[in-house]
């Protein structure tokens, strides 16, 4: 399985996962650029992590935001944290060349057109946590659906602001 898929399993970053391949933490190999995780190998990495502390609400703060790769930020009375790595937690899984051009990419487990990627991050271009709401916030474009088509053919609407916003609280939780 790819990072993407093993991410959704674990309930943890993509970050997670290729930091988790890095390490050895879990059985996994690289392949013309792009890693493949044993399931076996996970699962027993997730049933590890099921033993060390029971499952907790995510609670989002400052601290944790900053955890999971924030940029605090205070001006104006203003307290926000920006996490410029939102991608990291859309489901979004993309390969570059080193040119910078985008040499393959997936999307929630499967794979899309490479360019489709300039729509799917241009979708949202803020996501912050406002500290003295305590809110998480989007600034986006359009409608919260995305319209997404995949190689196979298939057109599918997902909510991209919610896919995100899960994806962070889980990683907030992992902590």
């Amino acid at each position: 399985m790819n990072t993407t898929a093993a991410a959704r399993e674990a309930h943890v970053s993509v970050a997670t996962v290729r930091g988790w391949c890095r390490r050895g933490v879990i059985a996994a190999t690289k392949t013309a650029g792009r890693w493949i995780i044993d399931a076996a190998s996970l699962a027993a990495r997730i049933a590890i992590g099921a033993m060390k502390r029971p499952a907790r609400p995510a609670v989002l703060t400052a601290d944790t935001m900053v955890a999971i790769g924030g940029r605090r930020w205070q001006k104006n009375g203003m307290d926000r944290v920006y996490l410029n790595n939102w991608t990291e937690f859309s489901g979004l899984d993309v390969d570059y060349y080193r040119s910078g051009n985008v040499a393959s990419a997936e999307f929630l487990g499967r794979a899309i057109a490479n360019g489709r990627v300039g729509g799917i991050v241009g979708s949202i271009s803020k996501v912050y946590f406002d500290v003295p709401t305590g809110r998480l916030m989007f600034q986006h474009h359009g409608a919260d659906a995305l319209h997404i088509r995949f190689y196979d053919g298939e057109r599918t609407t997902v909510d991209l602001l919610g896919i995100v916003s899960r994806s962070i609280r889980a990683a907030v939780a992992a902590l």
